[in-house]
């Protein structure tokens, strides 16, 4: 009697061998080393316009607008002349023009397999500005926290030496000098309060509708700027609400808002100055080394004469303001409040337009 044959071994597709890759920010293809591709996550098939379905068992080298580069590199690679290799090319995108990528082709353990990853330039430099962003606020959070408190201290016996010193003193003028020490230990009191409002107050988490936070703001600006400012609202209604704090939120917005209502002086008293609320759902999104499917994007945009050169790149650090007499906490604060949501704000500025931008993950 003839032995019975045993299962068959169950050899994984490459869809469920690389659906890990899919987690993956960068846009990475599978290829045999004769070039075809074997498998492409989403993130490069967002780039490209093209399902994975469409894409598979073509050429790689057909997507790049230097073909022989990657072919030589994938030559290489069959013959194990290196490990990894690096260069920078084009590739070729559905219905837009080249985008410009860094390439990586690394082997395998798998035979005849490589790896190739692509680092959108654009895309690195904006996720090098976004961690320099990260690391700064939260050396921000660190040094205002710590200053605070250091100031704080002398401060209190500083006022209560010049209430004793009033007490004792008969001259009126000698008095008018204690109280103006008491009432610049008073002005500095309330400016250590604001550097330390967003690590005492407790994270009051709830359901968030932005459009509701917006038009809370939006009230706000239009009774302290009555005249000569038009408030527009250009609201994406399919945004779902999300969990978050709605204070923090409507302070971080009100800030960002304040700050440009406060900028566009010249232009209210023309009777043309102009903030507009946008929102927007932004897909497959990458900020803070973290790709999200979904994403609330927020922009306040004015018509302002734009964020100066010379603060361009500090404009969230504490105590940097553009403007005379401001005190440099709004955009610190408004930072903070909105990373506490793990999200992001960004500024893109040119005279006529400055558009503060706001990300947050959505679930």
């Amino acid at each position: 009697m003839a032995a019975a044959k045993g299962p068959k071994s169950q050899v994984p597709s490459p869809a469920s061998r690389f659906q890990s890759l899919d987690l993956l920010a960068t846009l990475v293809a599978v290829v045999a080393t004769d070039g075809h591709l074997l498998f492409v996550n989403a993130a490069l098939e967002d780039a490209l316009g093209l399902s994975r379905r469409g894409v598979a068992g073509t050429q790689l080298a057909d997507f790049f607008t230097q073909p022989n580069v990657l072919l030589n590199a994938l030559s290489g690679a069959r013959g194990n002349e290196f490990a990894a290799l690096r260069y920078d090319a084009w590739i070729k995108c559905h219905h837009r023009e080249p985008m410009p990528v860094h390439v990586v082709v690394a082997q395998t353990e798998v035979p005849n397999e490589v790896v190739v990853e692509l680092l959108p330039l654009e895309q690195q430099t904006r996720q090098d500005r976004e961690e320099r962003l990260i690391d700064q606020a939260q050396a921000n959070k660190e040094l205002i926290r710590n200053l605070a408190h250091e100031i704080k201290n002398p401060l209190g016996g500083i006022r209560g030496a010049a209430q004793l010193l009033q007490m004792e003193l008969e001259s009126r003028e000698l008095i008018e000098y204690t109280q103006v020490i008491i009432h610049e230990a008073d002005r500095l009191q309330t400016l250590v309060d604001r550097l330390l409002a967003p690590h005492r107050r407790p994270h009051v988490v709830g359901d968030v509708n932005i459009h509701e936070v917006c038009e809370r703001v939006r009230s706000l600006i239009l009774v302290e700027f009555p005249k000569g400012l038009k408030v527009v609202r250009d609201y994406d209604a399919s945004l779902p609400e999300f969990r978050g704090d709605r204070e923090q939120l409507i302070q971080a917005v009100l800030n960002i808002a304040h700050n440009a209502a406060q900028a566009l002086a010249a232009r209210l008293q023309e009777g043309d100055a102009e903030i507009i609320f946008k929102t927007r759902v932004a897909r497959q999104v990458t900020f803070g080394k973290q790709r999200y499917r979904l994403a609330l994007e927020l922009h306040v945009i004015d018509n302002g004469p734009g964020v100066p050169d010379s603060i361009k790149d500090r404009i969230f650090y504490p105590l940097v303001s553009g403007r005379e007499g401001g005190s440099g906490l709004g955009l610190t604060l408004a930072q903070t409040f909105v990373q506490q949501h793990h999200g992001l704000i960004e500024c893109d500025s040119v005279p006529g337009r400055t558009d503060f931008k706001i990300l947050i993950p959505l679930p």
